[in-house]
């Protein structure tokens, strides 16, 4: 059972909070522990560290709704970035992730002891796959092509020319930002000269043309485990964008989309399906062949069954994506009326409506009994 506290708690907002709400909730709280203006407040740093991974999966849409759907639980594995791998390492990963919301508060976000020329990690990237019921209850494999920027192999990475390197910006000394005095207030901005890298490239590379790297498609294998779900959400790390300046590459998340099955509904790891059954099955009751993922099942239905009664097959559902308790099948029966009934089963179904009692309609004569009664009222009238 997690013991992580509750993230809108954390950032102290409502569970309808709006996006600019809970990113004004968390510069709050993030200004009010930042650790420049706490130095050596381990208390103040946990907060910060708190805030920041409760912001990074409320801000984004996609873990925000499967947070609210499965809670901290759904986050591990799925692409919980940060927070679905167990938080931020440090507050270096903080300044990476968020640096830019801290300017103009006279302190940094900058990852301590670098410049604007940093390691940053690569972009991440999206993508999707449709699965259908038997291939989520199994688990199946997905290729993927992913077009991408990796590192540029004529420059390393570093998009200068071969045998020149890039120079340290003159402009901000190497730091990627430029801090200006206004008065009380120490206002921080990006180095409009290197744009923040905190170097500039006067020989570019004439493969990347100074950008470090190029485009490339790849072919990558992705592995969908059983159980997975609508909506849900597969990471495969290191897989996006190539980082900066010897950064890590970014991530690639994969959505998975489920197709409607014509038997069953899924409802989390329960399987519903609906089976017609006759008013002599119903009140006798009966043994029949129900569908499962693996194929019929017997099922024995009593006699007196109620119509829309519900029957539930233990085991025979979804996995459990984490390993737990796999899930049910629930047959519903419901009672089917015949649109026709032969002379016999009316028959016999007027027997038993004298015998119960009841008041039915009167039989209704078809086209040909009218006709054979229309031709006998002459031969009677001819008597």
């Amino acid at each position: 059972m997690s013991t992580k506290r509750d993230f809108y708690e954390v950032l102290c907002v409502s569970r309808d909070a709006t996006p600019e709400q809970i990113k004004k909730a968390f510069k709050k709280l993030a200004i009010a522990n930042h650790p420049d203006r706490n130095p050596g407040d381990d208390e103040a740093i946990e907060r910060f560290k708190a805030a920041s991974e409760a912001y990074e999966v409320l801000s984004d849409e996609n873990k925000r709704s499967r947070y609210d759907r499965y809670g901290h639980a759904g986050l591990s594995g799925f692409g919980g970035g940060s927070a679905g791998g167990g938080g931020f390492h440090d507050v270096n990963d903080i300044f990476d992730a968020f640096g830019d919301l801290f300017e103009g508060f006279g302190f940094g976000g900058g990852r301590r002891g670098g410049g604007g020329n940093r390691p940053r990690k690569g972009a991440s990237l999206r993508t999707s796959i449709k699965v259908d019921l038997h291939e989520a209850a199994s688990g199946c494999s997905r290729t993927l092509e992913i077009e991408r920027n990796v590192q540029c192999t004529t420059c390393s990475g570093s998009g200068a020319k071969p045998g020149s390197s890039p120079e340290k910006c003159d402009y901000c000394g190497g730091h990627g930002k430029v801090v200006q005095s206004q008065g009380f207030f120490r206002v921080q901005t990006t180095c409009p000269a290197c744009r923040g890298a905190g170097q500039v490239i006067h020989d570019k590379c004439s493969t990347c043309h100074g950008t470090g790297h190029t485009s490339q498609t790849d072919t990558l294998e992705v592995n969908v485990p059983a159980g997975i779900d609508d909506g849900m959400q597969l990471c495969l790390r290191g897989e996006g964008e190539a980082g900066q300046h010897g950064g890590p590459p970014g991530d690639l998340y994969v959505d998975v989309h489920l197709k409607p099955h014509k038997i069953f509904e899924r409802r989390d790891k329960d399987l519903y399906c609906h089976v017609p059954i006759t008013y002599t099955q119903a009140a006798l009751g009966a043994e029949l062949d129900v569908p499962t993922l693996s194929g019929p099942h017997n099922l024995t239905v009593p006699a007196g069954t109620q119509p829309n009664k519900q029957f539930r097959l233990k085991g025979l559902g979804m996995p459990d994506v984490h390993g737990r308790r796999t899930g049910d099948i629930v047959v519903e029966v419901q009672i089917e009326v015949p649109n026709k009934l032969t002379e016999r089963q009316e028959e016999l179904l007027r027997e038993l409506a004298e015998l119960e009692h009841k008041h039915v309609s009167p039989h209704r004569k078809t086209f040909f009994e009218s006709v054979k009664d229309y031709f006998a009222s002459f031969t009677t009238s001819d008597e």
